[in-house]
């Protein structure tokens, strides 16, 4: 047979080799497939393959919290005209009357209109009861009762705080860490984070940071020292990893400013004379944790604040009149409009590199209602290693199996092989995707090789059982034969598992994915690559 005629009649076989290529590429070589800088952490180098690993195999926290807040839905505002304009001055307004009314900081009010043109407003504070939030609607003239207040924030909320959570993990070289939302049939609405290699305390203060950073002004007015704001999270563009100040004792994160903020925040430092008298008049300083405002004569300090606690403060620099202030009193800096903020530690810079990062959380997260699933690193390691066992264990026990059925190596042979390649082309995936493996995980592994097994052994039972094959076109009938009934198993299969894999039902969504994964690979791949091994081997072709 000519190459051309060989590649034809064992294409399956080597599409098989082909996605096995792939898969020890993916798992073994440093990067994978796709380059990629964040594989190169410290965790992945340490470790012989590309694979990441969840909390059972690897040890760290999953927390399970509420959002803080309440709702009003369909309330009439006054805000969305009957030909559906939108008049954000009266969204506006009820915001700040929320505000005012109920002591409320700007980002713990919004007033939104939601897809379908109602109105929605949310309050995320739990010092707020149902009757003050509806007493703060009807003062802003919107027609509303506790009826219409609800426990609990909208959906677009948790989802932009899962987008947010779910950036500063990655922001923060978190490895392996994911947010998703669990709902309760009660219909109570939960924020579920995992983080291996990670405490519940340490992970707790991550998330209980709101993250909203500002850049305040500080400076003498009137005889007196004032500040404002100058400087917020959507004005940042982009950030760079924390470094140390020419100072030497803090730290400073270089960010760049929007370009629509620039202009403004140039303005506003000429105005209030930072770029002229107030240069290098900072004189506040910390203990590396607190910055201390006990002074005398007039500062013009730049304050970096987090959650409302200043972190750190610094003057306007010049450097010999090439620095940042004759670039503003120039009008040249919005041309490059770059700028450091500060902190008094690397823990605190690094902090404030992930909240410009992320973003800030739209709403707290109630931590009186948190449950809490930890497993230390050592019981995780334990795992890892009897998972190891069991997989080898299931291997040799369906090789041996196998083997006293058949006694004979042109069939036993292949379909163990074949069964571990479809495990190794399903690890290749994983590590590809850089999927979380978890216990969940490994007992679908195990389910594949079993399942895959018994798809193998209908294929040769069909073949073999009404005698010898010496004709291919005898072994293709029956083979097409097993192949449906192993098509229709696979389908029952992929069915069945199919709502585990898509509702949030915690572990048994790992292993609903892994299972209908390998039932896929092997339908597509391996199952049709034995036939054409044993093909092969059985008939006189």
């Amino acid at each position: 047979m000519n190459p051309i005629g060989a590649v034809k009649a064992n294409w399956r076989v080597l599409l098989l080799v082909l996605f096995i290529g792939f898969a020890v590429v993916a798992l073994f070589i440093p990067g994978g497939i796709v380059a990629d800088d964040s594989l190169a952490d410290d965790s992945l180098q340490e470790s012989p393959t590309n694979l990441e690993f969840g909390l059972g195999l690897e040890g760290g926290t999953r927390l399970r919290v509420p959002v803080a807040g309440m709702t009003a839905e369909d309330i009439d505002a006054g805000a969305v005209s009957d030909d559906g304009q939108i008049d954000q001055d009266r969204l506006t307004e009820v915001e700040s009357t929320l505000e005012s009314e109920l002591g409320l900081a700007p980002a713990d009010a919004s007033v939104d209109v939601q897809d379908d043109g109602t109105v929605t407003a949310e309050v995320f504070s739990d010092n707020v009861t149902e009757a003050e939030f509806a007493a703060a609607l009807q003062s802003a003239d919107v027609d509303a009762s506790e009826d219409d207040i609800r426990d609990g924030v909208t959906q677009g909320t948790r989802n932009s705080m899962i987008e947010t959570i779910q950036t500063k993990i990655n922001a923060a070289g978190l490895s392996g860490g994911t947010a998703y939302e669990s709902t309760t049939v009660s219909g109570d609405h939960y924020i579920v984070v995992e983080v291996p290699n990670m405490g519940a305390g340490e992970l707790r203060d991550i998330l209980a940071e709101r993250g909203q950073v500002e850049v305040r002004a500080y400076y003498p007015e009137n005889g007196n020292q004032t500040n404002q704001t100058v400087l917020t999270n959507d004005d940042i563009a982009d950030v760079d990893p924390p470094e140390q100040s020419e100072r030497g004792s803090d730290y400073v994160v270089p960010v760049q400013v929007h370009e629509d903020a620039a202009p403004g925040f140039q303005q506003q430092m000429n105005d209030l004379g930072f770029t002229s008298e107030g240069v290098g008049m900072c004189n506040l300083r910390g203990d590396g944790e607190e910055i201390s405002f006990d002074h005398d004569d007039q500062q013009y300090c730049l304050l970096t604040v987090v959650d409302g606690e200043v972190v750190d403060a610094h003057s306007m620099g010049d450097h010999g009149g090439n620095g940042l202030a004759t670039n503003m009193r120039e009008g040249s800096w919005v041309n490059n409009p770059v700028f450091q903020m500060g902190a008094q530690n690397r823990r605190d810079a690094q902090s404030l590199s992930v909240n410009l990062r992320a973003g800030s959380l739209r709403a707290p997260l109630d931590f009186g209602e948190e449950q809490v699933y930890s497993i230390e690193p050592a019981q995780a390691d334990q795992f890892k290693q009897y998972s190891l066992l069991i997989g080898l264990l299931s291997v040799v026990a369906v090789s041996v199996v196998v083997y006293s059925r058949y006694t004979d190596t042109r069939v036993a042979l292949p379909m163990i092989v074949t069964a571990v390649a479809e495990v190794v082309v399903l690890l290749g995936f994983a590590a590809l995707i850089r999927m979380p493996l978890d216990l969940s995980h490994v007992a679908g592994f195990i389910a594949v090789v079993g399942t895959g097994v018994d798809d193998l052994v209908i294929i040769a039972d069909e073949v073999m059982d009404e005698g010898d094959v010496s004709s291919e076109r005898v072994f293709q009938s029956r083979f097409r034969k097993a192949f449906w009934v192993i098509g229709a198993a696979a389908a029952t299969t992929i069915v069945a598992l199919s709502p585990l894999a898509v509702l949030s039902l915690g572990d048994l969504q790992g292993f609903a994915i892994i299972t209908i994964l390998g039932v896929l690979i092997g339908v597509l791949i391996t199952r049709p690559a034995y036939g054409d091994i044993l093909r092969r081997l059985l008939t006189d072709r």
